[in-house]
């Protein structure tokens, strides 16, 4: 586990805003060209890449980074997001939790058996339709049609991607990446905040700016979300050989001014610790400006302008 303090972190922010975002950036992006040179050199016997990692973790962006390295590297790649294997809502016998709502974290919430077909079939260079799916309509109106040739690789993405009991026996010729938050922010008083609540920043500023959810509702689903990833996710991380670090230690920075007023009167309102404990790292640390950080970095996965489409 790697720690950064937050002392170092507002000396960089205020004195050397853009060397910190560069030298950031430029860890992270050091593991990710590991990370394709192990896929690059496996690629004829594992074209198929399974990238976990629980929520917040920047799955999408390091999924679309990794493949544009291969493809710089001559190995064409093709990105495939398991979301669009959610099984339509008006399918009967969807897992519910205990109040009786649908488990969104569940993996039988996925079309299993049409995901396990189409990994096959992707394989053995066959032509598949990639189901498309609604979120605000919770059905699967379209498809894409996608077919791998002999060399290239296909990334395919999602919280369930390590679980065999989702992706199936793949082992003969798939290659596991798992992602995460792997650093803790260090206060001067030595207390320590969480991963899961750097993970938890991100989703606040994604769901609030771009799903329109109040920032009570992200905190009451991010329960749930945290439970399915203690059932679901990790049991499984131990079957990735690439692990890779998303924290970037300017990140909590560009968060802070993206929706920290409105995170402290919910604090203020609120006996939940994790809405307390966030606000108070985040009144120590010095604001950023998004515009700071580049337009393929991770953090635009979280507070827009990204170069990708999500």
């Amino acid at each position: 586990m790697n720690f950064i303090d937050i002392s170092d972190i507002n000396k960089n922010v205020k004195h050397y805003p853009n060397d910190f975002v560069a030298v950031s950036e430029s860890a992270y992006n050091r593991q990710l060209y590991d990370a394709a040179d192990e896929i690059a050199k496996g690629a004829a016997d594992f074209p198929i890449v399974l990238l976990s990692g629980p929520s917040g973790s920047g799955k999408t962006t390091t999924a679309m980074r990794i493949g544009s390295i291969l493809s710089s590297m001559g190995i064409p790649s093709h990105i495939l997001s398991m979301d669009n294997y959610f099984l339509p809502g008006d399918v009967k016998d969807l897992p519910v939790c205990e109040d009786g709502s649908v488990d969104l974290e569940s993996p039988y919430r996925l079309d299993i058996p049409l995901l396990n077909e189409q990994i096959n079939m992707i394989n053995r260079c066959e032509a598949v339709d990639v189901p498309q799916f609604d979120f605000a309509t919770q059905s699967r109106p379209s498809s894409v049609p996608m077919k791998r040739n002999e060399g290239e690789v296909v990334i395919i993405e999602g919280i369930h991607a390590l679980n065999p009991e989702v992706t199936g026996q793949v082992s003969a010729f798939a290659k596991g990446v798992y992602v995460s938050v792997r650093t803790r922010i260090r206060a001067d008083n030595g207390d320590l905040l969480h991963p899961r609540l750097i993970r938890l920043m991100r989703r606040v500023n994604r769901d609030k700016l771009f799903r329109g959810r109040k920032i009570e509702e992200i905190f009451k689903l991010f329960e749930s979300v945290s439970r399915g990833e203690d059932l679901y996710i990790m049991p499984h991380k131990h079957r990735a050989s690439i692990e890779i670090d998303t924290f970037l230690p300017y990140e909590a920075s560009v968060y802070k001014g993206a929706v920290y007023d409105q995170l402290k009167i919910c604090a203020e309102l609120s006996d939940n610790e994790d809405y307390k404990t966030i606000c108070r790292f985040m009144n120590e640390i010095e604001s950023l400006n998004a515009e700071f950080s580049p337009k393929n970095s991770l953090v635009r996965e979280f507070v827009g302008g990204s170069e990708y489409s999500y």
